[in-house]
Parts: C-alpha cells; sequence; structure tokens
C-alpha cells in the first residue's frame, strides 16, 4: 500500500529579518517520503497525557537507534495544526522527531485511520498507529486495535517506539 497522496501546511523556519522567523510551507507526501525510509506514527492530539508522556517521547529517546538501523526521518502526525505542533514539541524539548500537522484530517482520512472522538471532546481525530514508510510504501502497519468511532478507551501497545524498533531492527538494511 501507498502512502496516500496528501498536502501538509507547515511553518518553516526562515530568516526573514522581518520579526516571524516562519513562513508558509506546503509539502506534499511525496516531497516528505519518497525515495526515503521514515517512521510515521499518528497520535490522537497535542498536549493529551498518553502522546505527550509516552508515545512522543518515547520515539524522541529511541531515535539514535532507528537512525542506526537505516531510518532517515521519524514523523509524528496528529489532526492538529501547524502551530500547536510546533508549541507541543517545544514544551517537550523534542529536538529530533520531526512534526507533520495534519490539522484538516486529510492525511488521517485518506490513510483510514480519522475516528470521531467526539465522546471525548476531542472530535475527528487520528487513531493512533504507527508505520514504517519505505519509498512511499507503506511496508508495516501497527494499529492499536478497537480501531473505531466513540472508542471509550486510548489504547496504546503496538504502536510504541520499542515495538518500531524491534520491526526496524529486523531489517537493519533498509
Amino acid at each position: 500500500m501507498l502512502v496516500p497522496d496528501t498536502m501538509f501546511y507547515m511553518r518553516e523556519r526562515v530568516d526573514n529579518g522581518n520579526g516571524n522567523p516562519f513562513e508558509w510551507s506546503y509539502k506534499t507526501s511525496k516531497d516528505l517520503f519518497a525515495g526515503k525510509n521514515v517512521i510515521v506514527f499518528g497520535l490522537p492530539g497535542a498536549f493529551t497525557p498518553t502522546c505527550s508522556n509516552e508515545q512522543l517521547p518515547g520515539y524522541e529517546g529511541l531515535y539514535n537507534e532507528f537512525m542506526e538501523a537505516g531510518i532517515d526521518e521519524v514523523w509524528c502526525t496528529s489532526v492538529n495544526d501547524s502551530f500547536s505542533m510546533f508549541q507541543w514539541a517545544k514544551n517537550l524539548g523534542i529536538e529530533n522527531v520531526k512534526m507533520l500537522p495534519d490539522g484538516n484530517g486529510d492525511f488521517a482520512e485518506s490513510l483510514g485511520v480519522l475516528v470521531d472522538k467526539s465522546n471525548l471532546g476531542f472530535g475527528k481525530r487520528s487513531w493512533r498507529y504507527s508505520m514504517l514508510v519505505q519509498d512511499m510504501r507503506i511496508s508495516k502497519m501497527f494499529e492499536e486495535k478497537g480501531f473505531g468511532d466513540l472508542c471509550p478507551t486510548d489504547p496504546f501497545e503496538v504502536s510504541d517506539a520499542q515495538t518500531m524498533l524491534i520491526e526496524v531492527s529486523k531489517n537493519a538494511e533498509l
């Protein structure tokens, strides 16, 4: 399965001298994933407990091991805008994992992981997952159990960084 063709609305740091060091940048899935071995993990929301305390810091903590195993980049995506994703990474001291805002939920929807979490006051959000993408092809995907709208729980068992590192290490010659 190929990664869906999606447009991402991002903010990138530039030296423009106008007091706002960021400008809008529009990147496609191909811009981000073509010709690379990447890990993408999707989370329900910025600043939420499991996402902030476990999943994002877990990938940040194993970042060097992923690089040693042949991964080019690690991306964290959530149905949040680029401003929220930036502040969330800044708040957690994330320096290596790249933030991939999916403010409209287009990527999550195209991937088939957009769910209704309105029972928790979240609205439409990404289901929790992680995937290994090799030159636009999803070679492995870990999706949490219980997938569906209005799920009363927030499972986190297979999309963690350690599970992905084991998968990536099986084939260190990505």
